[in-house]
């Protein structure tokens, strides 16, 4: 009798192949992609920050948002005010509020002759507090962070909002007030 059609092993091959391919990547995106435990433990560390309640005068609170970027597991808690006062006295205000919380400046990015960025150890790495100019009326002061050690203020483009919104990074914050 003649055998016809493909055997048990090179089938067995192709189908442990396709398990390989297929299987390993989709376990991993189900256990280690994304934001986690660890993520929200750090966003309740930057949450605690007092500068992001230090409101200064005339300005009134708008909402507070929460994220987690799942590609690169960047954490960023913020705070925006309705605002009528001045960029300057703005960032004036939370120079000496993050001076206070124990946040320090950074040199100012390129084309700026003051910076609006702070940095400080928070949650076991290095947090970034980002105070965005007043200019539309809306004034937003958020924490980024990461577990990886990134570095995040320079160059952030702080799009529509006020909120950091490098491209395919940071999309618009949800209100979750």
């Amino acid at each position: 009798m003649k055998k016809t059609g493909v055997g048990t092993r090179p089938a067995a091959f192709v189908a442990f192949s396709g398990l390989l391919l297929v299987g390993l990547p989709a376990l991993y995106f189900l256990t280690a992609y994304g934001c986690g435990e660890k993520e929200d433990r750090l966003a309740e560390v930057l949450a605690r920050a007092a500068v992001l309640d230090a409101a200064p005068e005339g300005a009134d609170p708008e909402d507070h948002y929460r994220e987690c970027g799942d590609d690169d597991r960047f954490v960023v808690v913020g705070r925006r005010y309705q605002y009528r006062g001045s960029p300057e006295s703005a960032l004036g205000h939370y120079r000496k509020a993050a001076a206070t919380d124990g946040w320090r400046p950074l040199p100012p990015a390129e084309g700026e002759t003051v910076s609006g960025c702070f940095t400080k150890s928070m949650g076991d790495t290095t947090a970034y507090l980002d105070v965005d100019s007043p200019g539309d009326g809306l004034l937003s002061v958020e924490i980024v962070a990461d577990h990886a050690g990134s570095q995040w203020c320079g160059g952030i483009d702080h799009g529509a909002g006020g909120a950091a919104s490098a491209p395919g990074r940071w999309p618009t914050p949800v209100r979750t007030t």
